[in-house]
């Protein structure tokens, strides 16, 4: 059986701007990664911008952390750790 594809209602103007820049930089850094020859990242790059053009196309709707919609991004670490004493 083949599901049934539907139309997501489109994100709210700040957050339809927000997710077209972040796709604007994810194709850029994709040039990088591929100049790079970093193969895995430029994968996980491009399956971040298929992900930001599906949000803005409507074929997927943003998931809601705040409403229970899935896990929260683990997060990263903003600054480097600094000097690691062995």
């Amino acid at each position: 059986m083949i599901a049934k594809q539907t139309q997501s209602p489109p994100p709210p103007a700040m957050a339809r701007d927000r997710i077209a820049y972040i796709r604007q930089m994810l194709g850029e850094l994709r040039s990088v990664a591929d100049g790079a020859k970093a193969d895995m990242l430029c994968y996980l790059i491009e399956m971040a911008y298929v992900e930001a053009g599906d949000i803005l196309s409507g074929r997927r709707a943003i998931s809601s952390i705040a409403e229970g919609e899935g896990n929260a991004a683990a997060g990263m670490a903003m600054e480097t750790p600094g000097k690691i004493k062995l």
